[in-house]
């Protein structure tokens, strides 16, 4: 244990990998959470083979008895973490009277609420500490609702209310809360393989919005940002 603990909760291909790659780099003990084991070992085996430390534990983040347990060994096992990014979401299309009570709730809680859940496991430590960094992966769906888009965009809406809640509760205290809305497609292989001819130039770097949640980290409390827009440069908005 070196002291600078990381902990990513939904970790893949994409964002999450990048985020967890782009702390290692910087000293820190990286907690990889996400329900799929298989989704952990790549992202392991990459930042341990560049020297840094690793600790995959699967996640369950709609489950709060199941993120409890993670965080315990997380604690266990590294230490504290300094800073917590909560990356994980679900996506199911569909109008209001299509959509079943259970996979709307089923969103919802990974959507929203699973942050609520790693939340109260971090930030005791962070506000004995008088520091601290939480970082939800938001989405546009957080500032519109659009039509058949109930089951992100309400989870959605959820998070970016609980981001400015706990920013102004546990700001004071010395944690940084920060909301990052992601407007537009990240470059990942499941995209790439749904349309193989796009430019890359019209999608969003993993490791361009994973620098950026490094610079958000690295902010001086005396200018800190509760909430940041990325967007490809040719995305409409």
């Amino acid at each position: 244990m070196n002291g600078k603990v990381a902990a990513v909760l939904g970790i893949g291909p994409g964002l999450g990998a990048a985020v967890a790659r782009r702390f290692a780099r910087e000293g820190y003990s990286v907690a990889l959470l996400a329900r799929r084991e298989e989704s952990l070992a790549p992202v392991q085996e990459e930042i341990e083979g560049e020297g840094g430390e690793a600790l995959p534990v699967p996640t369950d983040a709609t489950d709060p008895g199941s993120v409890a347990s993670a965080f315990g060994r997380v604690r266990g096992e590294l230490g504290d973490p300094e800073v917590f990014v909560y990356n994980a979401g679900a996506f199911q299309m569909g109008g209001i009277l299509d959509l079943s009570p259970e996979t709307f709730d089923a969103c919802f809680k990974a959507n929203c609420a699973g942050a609520f859940y790693a939340a109260q496991q971090v930030l005791p430590a962070m506000v004995e500490a008088g520091r601290g960094t939480i970082l939800l992966t938001g989405a546009t769906a957080a500032l519109r609702g659009s039509a058949r888009f109930s089951a992100l965009a309400v989870g959605k809406f959820g998070l970016r209310a609980l981001a400015q809640s706990m920013a102004r509760e546990f700001g004071p205290q010395g944690i940084h809360v920060s909301h990052v809305v992601i407007d537009g497609q990240i470059d990942t292989p499941r995209v790439r393989e749904m349309s193989p001819d796009r430019e890359a130039h019209t999608m969003l770097s993993p490791e361009a919005i994973a620098e950026t949640y490094w610079q958000l980290h690295s902010q001086d409390r005396s200018a800190w940002t509760l909430e940041l827009d990325l967007r490809p440069a040719v995305e409409r908005f």
